[in-house]
């Protein structure tokens, strides 16, 4: 997949490992290091669709502020969060998003979504 990043920072801090532990601390950066692995090698969000998801656990948030985007298990509470960065984005006949076709994705943050 194509990984694109909500701004030059955020890019530059998932971009070297020094940074990525200053910022989020060693056992975070490694399993923000493992996604974007997982990320980098596959074809498409399908990959992580459930039940082929674990150990990520990839899903989309659904209600509230997060509402539309999805996340990945980090370090527990922690999240990453990201949308597919597709316009528009590509769905079945009923709405719902086809996860085959979302080749590119947008890193936003990474949270405790449980707040």
């Amino acid at each position: 997949m194509i990984i694109l990043f909500k701004n030059s920072k955020m890019e530059k801090i998932f971009n070297k490992e020094v940074l990525l532990i200053k910022t989020y601390g060693r056992a975070s950066a490694k399993k923000i290091k493992i996604r974007m692995n997982e990320f980098r090698a596959a074809a498409s969000l399908q990959d992580f669709w459930p039940p082929k998801c674990r150990p990520s656990r990839c899903h989309e948030l659904v209600g509230g502020k997060r509402a539309g985007r999805f996340s990945v298990d980090l370090n527990q509470p922690y999240r990453l969060l990201f949308t597919p960065e597709h316009d528009p984005k590509p769905t079945h006949e009923d709405g719902s998003l086809d996860w085959f076709r979302v080749t590119t994705i947008k890193i936003l943050d990474v949270e405790d979504t449980h707040d």
